[in-house]
């Protein structure tokens, strides 16, 4: 398993480990990155994570999460990261949306996040082609509706979620919110 980054609150880092061991109770921190893809009319690529996921497997999230190695630059690694579980490349550069320190536990597995999340925004304008052991499913959803859906059941989505889209969304072009 490749191994990810141990940060201070500033983002520096502090060592390195393995992805399974960053995310053992209680957690340490860690670098990772949040994709969210837009379509030009507006609409917000989500996945749903496969069951078989180490942790939060079935859950709704934004487009992409994953964790940079020792030595990556965050938002290559982010590129690269979601052309490997959804087949497809933002049409042109990650625009970085900010960052921001959660913690998490997942009650089915047991393992916990606690991560220096960077958000990036990106265009979609190909069609993707996940990887079924990464991606069970992908959707496209207006912010509007999501907002309704995270509302009415939280449970179904990824915990970050709406940390991720408090980012996000300020950067969405005028009347794509619908």
């Amino acid at each position: 398993m490749a191994e990810i980054v141990y940060v201070d609150v500033l983002d520096r880092p502090v060592g390195a480990t393995t992805k399974l061991a960053a995310h053992q109770p209680p957690g340490r921190l860690h670098r990772a990155f949040s994709v969210q893809l837009v379509t030009a009319d507006g609409r917000l690529l989500l996945q749903r994570r496969a069951d078989a996921k180490y942790h939060f497997g079935g859950l709704w999230a934004n487009t992409c999460c994953g964790h940079p190695a020792p030595g990556d630059v965050t938002s290559e690694a982010a590129t690269r990261r979601t052309f490997e579980e959804l087949g497809v490349r933002p049409a042109g550069d990650l625009v970085p949306c900010g960052s921001f320190v959660y913690e998490a536990r997942d009650d089915v597995s047991g393992l916990v996040e606690h991560e220096l999340d960077h958000v990036y925004l990106g265009r979609l304008d190909a069609e993707p082609r996940p990887d079924p052991a990464e991606v069970s499913a992908v959707r496209l959803v207006s912010p509007d509706d999501l907002a309704a859906e995270l509302a009415a059941a939280p449970r179904a989505f990824v915990p970050w979620l709406g940390r991720v889209l408090g980012l996000v969304l300020p950067r969405l072009p005028e009347g794509s919110a619908g």
